[in-house]
């Protein structure tokens, strides 16, 4: 099967991407919903919105699953802490 190359533009704010410390899941029978914020205090602001097939999240956790293993083969295991209790998260209108 012949490989075809895929041209990707992206802007210079897209290159430097966001700070997520918070992300929150939903989904509907069709699609995954994923939500990246980024809390400081009392406050936060939603930092990117990604809606996903079912399968395709499916693929996306199988190459994060892969990946991780290779980060911690080469750097050693991640050590997880206690994350603190986020507030409740919600939206509100300007």
């Amino acid at each position: 099967m012949e490989q075809k190359q895929i041209q990707i533009r992206a802007s210079e704010a897209d290159l430097k991407g966001v700070y997520s410390n918070v992300m929150q899941i939903s989904h509907t029978q069709e699609e995954f919903i994923l939500d990246f914020f980024n809390i400081v205090g009392g406050s936060g602001v939603l930092a990117a919105r990604v809606i996903l097939s079912p399968s395709h999240l499916k693929r996306m956790i199988r190459a994060l699953e892969e990946n991780l293993k290779k980060y911690e083969e080469k750097f050693g295991p991640i050590i997880l802490v206690q994350p603190p209790t986020p507030p409740e998260i919600g939206f509100k209108t300007k």
